[in-house]
């Protein structure tokens, strides 16, 4: 592969696609913490864009490193992230139900270790994007994964306010509608990964 307007277009491309799963998360997030400082949303993208750098970037080193250790692996992705947006997801939906529509779940907000926890989740199945990117050089794949990285970040943000704006009319629904949201992501994953 070589440097080209192709490979940016598929690079931006495969970012839109390895973001909507983050988009929905970012969206949820949003629906159940509707007084988000930016900062705060800042953060929430980068962890999700972080982890859609890192992922394909991790697949793409394996793919050139120990291949056989991955694909033994990967049968267990759509597995891992069911079992980790079902749980984040059932407490949120668990939150939501106990507290109907008190003040207090309004403010109720992701924690950093869970926030962790939906960026794996979310971006685990770009693990097998560095099996797609092959084919590039150490420096392709690294601007590659930045793209990815870079559109991510802002798809998520743009998540995060949809969900804020929403939210704010939802009031203590939006942790229900949130962790619902999060288990029917989880099971797409799922569904699709095992497909």
């Amino acid at each position: 592969m070589e440097w080209s307007a192709v490979f940016f277009l598929n690079s931006i491309m495969l970012g839109i696609g390895l973001a909507m799963d983050a988009f929905s998360v970012s969206l949820a997030n949003g629906l159940n913490e509707a007084r988000m400082k930016k900062g705060r949303m800042c953060l929430m993208a980068g962890v999700f864009s972080g982890f859609q750098f890192i992922m394909p970037m991790i697949g793409w080193f394996c793919v050139h490193t120990f291949v056989h250790y991955f694909t033994a692996f990967e049968k267990f992705i759509p597995w891992i992230a069911l079992v980790l947006l079902c749980y984040i997801g059932g407490k949120m939906l668990i939150e939501g139900i106990k507290c109907g529509d008190c003040e207090e779940c309004e403010g109720a907000v992701v924690s950093f270790t869970g926030l962790i926890i939906q960026g794996i989740a979310t971006s685990i199945d770009a693990l097998s994007v560095g099996f797609t990117i092959a084919d590039y050089n150490s420096v392709m794949a690294f601007v590659c994964c930045m793209l990815i990285g870079a559109v991510t970040f802002f798809i998520c943000f743009a998540g995060v306010a949809l969900g804020k704006k929403v939210g704010t009319r939802l009031t203590g629904k939006a942790s229900v509608f949130g962790g619902i949201i999060l288990i029917v992501i989880g099971f797409e994953i799922f569904i699709t990964g095992v497909m």
